[in-house]
This record gives structure tokens, C-alpha cells and sequence, in this order.
């Protein structure tokens, strides 16, 4: 990841890899699920139920632990379970939330998650920050046709701030969105990055 400089070492390990796209096909979720959107090695988008990602979740990280990797990012917006206290383990969730509740707390915000199954959740989460939220769908890793869409919907909500919940949106549809908006944009993966590159330089 750039976007951390060049004094990190980085190791990364996914957790559906090994998995076939039958056993993945299984992982769809059901109704009432949370829901997550992933990419898999070969570019293609997949979306799985928490449930069943979370015990491999935990599997790979208690496993970079093991390893004496003493500093694990989950790349993911999602919300996770702690997963114990064996090293340092950092969720962008946690972080995008207090820091656009820091700022944009009872503003009209616009939300921007990956897939139409997650705008019920996703709304939920941010009502806790305000109660004037709009939630719009578009996959980071689809064709831009999806962000111009959605785009189109936040001009008509006209939110005070925008947020890109994903660790998938890069900062050229930060940039997209910022200008067809004019407003104040979060990207997930540029607030964590800044916090990690903060505490480790």
C-alpha cells in the first residue's frame, strides 16, 4: 500500500484464500446477514456473510500473531469481533466511525457502500452518528457506471459530508466524488492509512 510509505513491511494473506468458488459460492448470505463485498486474486468481487468469514478472520490474524507479525490491518470496513489480545490489531471500521463522528456529528451525511444488500446495514451504523443519512450503492471493483449512479443520487440528497465506506474506493473516486459534490469526502483506506503512517512514520 503506497499510501503507508515505504518504511512498513507488509504481508498479506486473505480469507477466503484456498477456497474454491464453490466453497465460496456456500458463504452467500442469507436474509438478516451481514453482508460483505471482498475481491478475490483474480479481480472478481464476491459477497459472503459475515458469519461464516469471521472464524477464518481470526484464524489468519491469531496466525500473523504466531508469526511475530506484531501489527495486523483487517482491510475491511466491516464490523469485527477483537479477536483477543495477542498483538496490536487495527479495524478501519472503528476508526472511519469516530473520526466522521468527530466531525460530522447530526450533519446530513451521504454514504457510499459497495453493494445495494448492505444499505440497510450500513444506514443503521451511520443513523448513530446522525439521523439524516442517505445510503447509496456502488462496488469499488465494478465499472464506473455504479459510482457515476450513485454519485448522481448524492447530488440530489445534497449531504454535508460524504463518506466511502470500503477499504476498495481509491483516492482518483475520492477525487470523483469530491468534485461532482463540491463537499468534504472520507475515503476509508486514506483515513487509515494516515493513522497507521502517524503512529509507526
Amino acid at each position: 500500500m503506497p499510501i503507508l510509505g515505504e518504511n512498513l513491511n507488509v504481508v498479506e494473506s486473505g480469507a477466503l484464500d484456498g477456497l474454491t468458488k464453490e466453497d465460496i459460492a456456500k458463504m452467500a448470505p442469507q436474509k438478516g446477514d451481514y453482508v460483505l463485498v471482498t475481491r478475490m486474486k483474480d479481480g472478481t468481487s464476491v459477497t459472503v456473510a459475515e458469519r461464516y468469514i469471521t472464524p477464518r478472520v481470526e484464524e489468519k490474524i491469531r496466525a500473523h500473531f504466531q508469526h511475530n507479525i506484531p501489527v495486523v490491518l483487517l482491510l475491511c470496513t466491516g464490523e469485527f469481533p477483537s479477536f483477543g489480545k495477542e498483538g496490536l490489531l487495527i479495524r478501519p471500521q472503528r476508526i472511519l466511525y469516530n473520526v466522521v463522528q468527530a466531525v460530522a456529528e447530526n450533519r446530513k451525511l451521504g454514504v457510499i457502500t459497495p453493494s445495494e444488500d448492505q444499505i440497510a446495514q450500513s444506514k443503521k451504523r451511520w443513523e448513530t452518528v446522525s439521523g439524516r443519512v442517505s445510503v447509496v450503492a456502488a462496488s469499488p471493483y465494478a465499472d464506473s457506471l455504479q459510482l457515476d449512479n450513485a454519485i448522481e443520487k448524492l447530488q440530489e440528497y445534497n449531504p454535508d459530508i460524504a463518506i466511502m465506506d470500503c477499504m476498495g474506493y481509491t483516492i482518483k473516486m475520492q477525487q470523483k466524488v469530491r468534485d461532482s459534490l463540491g463537499k468534504p469526502v472520507f475515503l476509508a483506506r486514506s483515513v487509515v492509512a494516515r493513522v497507521i503512517k502517524d503512529m509507526f512514520g
